[in-house]
């Protein structure tokens, strides 16, 4: 979540607030909110004076940047209709949602089949491991962080590209480095063996397509295109959880295939 109109969180302008909501309690009538994380939330976007049909960004306020954009019971309420929609469709599905700012109320504006996660081979996990005695060496320090997408590993030669008319410039396999994606770069994207941001959350266009390409990513490092240089060998390590890290050099890594397809059920029953 965050103020204004929502072009902002998709493009990865902002840092949106996240909200988690345990739904298997939820349909059982607790409140589950087990964790909420405050965004910066730096800019709104708001309609111009000249009429709706224009839009322009503004500073958002101290107490704005420090407030939670939603309470606990529209957390709630929309965990609860996203459970409601899915329902419906009888499948996982992806939504977007709104609050108006005259009425104050919540509405469901997008409703679309969740195309990752569905798919996946659950009967097989997948764990990326990077070589630890690579790790220790002073040699491959970390160049920057950020909040990790996916959970795998990616290296190759970085390139940094600031603007979507150069795109013709990078290769395949390389590292995209830039502030911010958009629909214009999904050509490079499709190539890239991992991508890092700047700017944005896990809903901003690079999550999302990075998500739906299985690629690894990282978003919200801050000020990764100062300090990765174009030419260098980057490793992108989305392995340890939400804490996404870009070291410097290739680092080795191994993927360990589990099939977990054969394995006896527990004899506890499992909620």
């Amino acid at each position: 979540a965050s103020w204004g109109l929502g072009e902002n969180v998709v493009l990865g302008r902002v840092d949106p607030d996240q909200y988690y909501v345990f739904e298997t309690t939820l349909k059982t009538g607790f409140r589950p909110i087990i964790e909420k994380r405050i965004g910066s939330k730096a800019l709104k976007m708001i309609y111009g004076k000249s009429g709706n049909y224009f839009t322009k960004n503004i500073k958002t306020t101290q107490k704005e940047r420090d407030s939670f954009v939603l309470s606990d019971d529209e957390i709630l309420t929309l965990a609860k209709w996203s459970m409601l929609v899915e329902t419906h469709y009888q499948k996982p599905m992806d939504m977007e949602w709104a609050k108006d700012g005259k009425d104050g109320k919540l509405y469901i504006v997008q409703a679309r089949p969740e195309t990752v996660q569905s798919k996946r081979n659950f009967s097989v996990l997948e764990e990326y491991v990077l070589d630890k005695s690579k790790i220790q060496n002073p040699k491959f320090k970390i160049l920057a962080r950020g909040m990790s997408v996916g959970s795998k590993i990616g290296s190759g030669k970085a390139n940094k590209i600031m603007d979507p008319k150069d795109i013709n410039k990078f290769k395949k396999v390389e590292v995209l480095v830039t502030d911010m994606t958009d629909p214009d770069w999904v050509p490079a994207m499709r190539l890239a063996s991992a991508i890092v941001t700047d700017a944005g959350g896990r809903t901003a266009h690079a999550a999302i397509v990075s998500r739906e390409l299985g690629i690894p990513c990282i978003v919200g490092a801050g000020n990764a295109t100062k300090i990765i240089k174009t030419g260098k060998g980057v490793t992108v390590d989305c392995s340890k959880g939400e804490d996404g890290l870009v070291y410097e050099g290739i680092i080795e890594f191994e993927v360990h295939k589990t099939d977990v397809s054969k394995i006896e059920k527990p004899k506890t029953h499992m909620l």
